[in-house]
């Protein structure tokens, strides 16, 4: 028995902006995502910190978060030592994870699993950073 997809069909003009999307590099995405919340005063992170929040009625026990991003917040004194694990850890080149870097805070890598996140977060502050996992 095969499975079947189905994919939605786009007009043109959304599929030209899918396509382009599509594209766009972990920082392009980043600031772009950045720069629509700001400019539609929305939160990308809302639906998902409601659907963390658990049920309403309280009765059902929570379920456990599977999905982590890892947050940059801050660079601290040890700039370079930081680019080379942000290099490390994306597999960016140099002018991608300098910029990404210099954004901070921001995310460096999204949806991925503990203890990825906690291994992440390890060599982020072993070369001089401050991260959050959220």
């Amino acid at each position: 028995m095969s499975e079947e997809t189905t994919t939605v069909e786009l007009p043109k003009e959304l599929q030209k902006i899918a396509d382009t999307l599509d594209g766009l590099t972990l920082l392009q995405a980043s600031t772009l995502v950045k720069a629509l919340e700001e400019k539609w005063g929305v939160s990308a992170a809302a639906p998902a910190a409601v659907a963390a929040a658990g049920p309403a009625g309280g009765g059902e026990a929570e379920e456990e978060q599977t999905s982590f991003d890892v947050i940059l917040e801050s660079i601290g004194d040890k700039k370079i030592q930081v680019i080379k694990e942000v290099r490390a850890v994306t597999g960016l080149g140099l002018k991608e994870a300098k910029a990404l870097v210099d954004g901070a805070p921001g995310p460096i890598k999204e949806g991925v699993s503990k203890e990825e996140a906690e291994t992440i977060k390890g060599q982020l502050e072993g070369a001089g950073g401050s991260v959050k996992i959220a």
